[in-house]
């Protein structure tokens, strides 16, 4: 798989303020929700429209009559062919018992600038 060319949809690059890899088109960082890009002579935040067809929650608890449960969240990523295009640890910890953790996932989408890539 090529990467997408800078400007492509798709093309990506890292954030300055949390290092993480992200979109080229993004104005505000989907990691740190730090803004990146202004827009407009005034210096207003350009705001496209967002989808968001995918969100995930759920919470679990430990028992309190158990003892200490260590966890991992992994996030994975397919193709329409059902092959693995990322895997991500995206983090772990332990619970005590009576402790309790909510996990939420979610997918957003923004239009791309008009430009196709192979993804």
């Amino acid at each position: 798989m090529t990467p997408p060319q800078a400007g492509a949809a798709g093309a990506t690059r890292t954030c300055p303020h949390c290092r993480e890899t992200i979109l080229e088109s993004s104005q505000v960082c989907p990691a740190c929700n730090h803004k990146l890009r202004y827009g407009g002579p005034a210096g207003d935040l350009a705001t496209p429209a967002t989808l968001t067809p995918l969100r995930v929650e759920g919470s679990f608890r430990n028992p309190t009559d158990a003892g200490a449960w260590e966890y991992s969240m992994v996030l994975t990523i397919r193709n329409e062919r059902g092959e693995e295009i990322a895997r991500r640890l995206v983090g772990v910890g332990a619970m005590q018992p009576g402790e309790q953790r909510t996990f939420a996932v979610s997918v957003e989408m923004n239009p791309a600038s008009g430009k196709r890539t192979r993804h």
